[in-house]
């Protein structure tokens, strides 16, 4: 058996016998999976939860006879050993983790706010591929049937373990999906929000890098407060998977245009939405729809911002949706540029008017000459696209003296301004 080090980056493991059959499961955590997520809180990472839970586990137990059933599960932990080290993101995996007889808990660390839903899905589809494909080659021929679910952890509670307790019980909710209680009130919970558009919307501004002065906003979302669906983490994942994610952010855009309404902003809004809601088929009938109830916002002044890591590839009216936001006088940013391979993919699909950085490449620049170069080399691609250049997730000044050297335009972050109403942002200008 492997010594406790290698359990910081994927644990072990487990599937303990049928004859261990108890619910609702108890999440025993080891000693190492606390310290992991302790440090990636105490490092300003968000943690989330992954649930694999397998529906069919007690069929396969009844159907191999006990040597092949402990054959088939040892070759079922080697499928997840191995499919974590392929991983592009793998050293952000804190623990892959038993929960229970039924399946197993992944806890990734994630440098991102909003922009890391994504990212799980796509680490969640390549695992199960990776998985299938390892179990395939080992000649496993009994079907696996996973259903899978992710929640993001509170820092309300008082101790990790409570925490990560009640992320992984709302991620086995999602997972399994059945027709309880707890799923339906989740499901419930975010219809209403929708249904009453109960979300508080913040502002970040984004300022000139030269002269400080305020020259645009980003519009930030948030759920009812005190609720489990606050954070934009947990509302925008749970939306994602109860297939509430595009009425949301129509719901976000027709606030935001409430918002510039009600305060009179002048400058530049922008306004984050998915490649999947920009690429539904009804999204520029319904955009158009809230501009003829707003009609002196002049669309010039709104920037969609392409959020998330998904791929645009498969999305048929994306590209053309695009098209025709940019002949009603709206601009096009990407975002999380430099952060992987979709958003540089990205530029050259959309050749966006403006391109935000991610803080993934800001964050301590003053003391990385490599990242520097980073900066360079996307600004040359900017320079050759015809983009204007944001910078995200300042938070030093001395981070803020690289930008302005290399002459970036603009900049976001806790440095220059932290997230607050519009109507308190123009206090700024």
């Amino acid at each position: 058996m492997k010594k406790v080090a290698g359990l910081i980056n994927w644990g072990k493991v487990f599937f303990p016998t049928a004859s261990l059959k108890y619910y609702p499961p108890k999440f025993v955590l080891r000693d190492p999976i606390k310290q992991g997520v302790s440090k990636a809180i105490r490092n300003g990472y968000e943690v989330a939860v992954i649930v694999y839970h397998i529906e069919n586990i007690h069929e396969i137990h009844q159907q191999l006879e006990p040597n092949s059933y402990q054959q088939f599960i040892h070759t079922l932990k080697q499928a997840f050993h191995q499919s974590g080290k392929t991983l592009k993101y793998s050293k952000a995996i804190i623990s892959l983790h038993d929960y229970y007889q039924d399946g197993v808990t992944m806890l990734i660390r994630i440098d991102h706010h909003l922009d890391c839903v994504a990212e799980t899905e796509t680490t969640i589809k390549v695992v199960l591929q990776n998985v299938e494909k390892y179990m395939k080659e080992a000649e496993a021929e009994v079907p696996i049937i996973f259903h899978t679910g992710y929640m993001f952890l509170e820092n309300k509670y008082i101790s990790i373990n409570e925490s990560i307790y009640n992320a992984h019980q709302q991620a086995l909710i999602m997972a399994m999906k059945r027709k309880k209680s707890e799923f339906n009130e989740m499901v419930y919970a975010l219809s209403k929000i929708v249904e009453q558009k109960a979300i508080c919307l913040l502002a970040q501004p984004i300022l000139d890098v030269e002269t400080n002065e305020v020259r645009a906003c980003e519009m930030l979302t948030r759920g009812p407060r005190g609720t489990p669906l606050e954070s934009p983490l947990n509302l925008f994942s749970v939306a994602r998977q109860t297939r509430f994610l595009y009425d949301l952010e129509m719901i976000v855009l027709e606030k935001t245009l409430e918002q510039i309404k009600l305060t009179r902003w002048q400058q530049d809004i922008f306004i984050n939405f998915t490649p999947l809601t920009i690429g539904n088929p009804r999204f520029v009938r319904d955009l158009k729809g809230l501009l003829n109830n707003n009609k002196n916002i002049a669309p010039n002044k709104i920037i969609i911002e392409v959020t998330e890591r998904d791929s645009i590839e498969g999305l048929e009216y994306f590209i053309s949706n695009l098209r025709i936001l940019r002949t009603l006088g709206f601009r096009i940013a990407v975002d999380d540029t430099g952060a992987g391979y979709a958003s540089l993919n990205s530029i050259s699909e959309i050749m966006p008017d403006i391109i935000k950085i991610d803080r993934s490449v800001i964050q301590n620049i003053d003391k990385n000459s490599v990242k520097e170069s980073m900066l360079k080399g996307l600004l040359l691609i900017a320079n050759e696209v015809g983009s204007i250049v944001v910078a995200e997730g300042i938070e030093s000044a001395e981070e803020a003296s690289v930008l302005l050297r290399n002459k970036v335009d603009l900049a976001q972050g806790y440095f220059y301004a932290r997230p607050t109403s519009l109507s308190n942002s123009l206090q700024t200008l």
